[in-house]
C-alpha cells in the first residue's frame, strides 16, 4: 500500500472509533447505564489511541509518540475489563 492510502486506513479508523464514541456516550445520556458508561470511557480512550496513532504517523513522523499509544491502549482495556468485571458481580 502506499503512504496515501495508510493515511486514509489511519483516519477512517480514528473516524469509526470516535462516531462508536459518540454514539456509546448518546446511548448512556439516555439509559443511564453503568456498563455503557465505562465502556464510553473506555472507547474514548482507544479514541485516544487512534488520535495519537494518527499524530505519530502522519504529522509529527519524527516524533515518537509510541509509549504514549501504548498507554491509552492500556487505559481503554483497564477500564473495559473493570467494567467487565464489575458487570458480573
Amino acid at each position: 500500500m502506499t503512504d496515501s492510502a495508510h493515511t486514509i486506513v489511519y483516519f477512517l479508523c480514528l473516524f469509526a472509533c470516535a462516531l462508536c464514541t459518540g454514539l456509546m456516550t448518546r446511548a448512556y445520556l439516555r439509559r443511564r447505564s453503568r456498563f455503557l458508561f465505562w465502556g464510553t470511557i473506555g472507547f474514548g480512550f482507544f479514541t485516544l489511541n487512534n488520535l495519537l496513532l494518527v499524530a505519530d504517523l502522519v504529522f509529527l513522523p519524527d516524533v515518537d509518540l509510541w509509549i504514549w499509544r501504548q498507554l491509552a491502549t492500556g487505559a481503554a482495556l483497564a477500564v473495559m475489563l473493570f467494567a467487565l468485571i464489575r458487570r458480573v458481580e
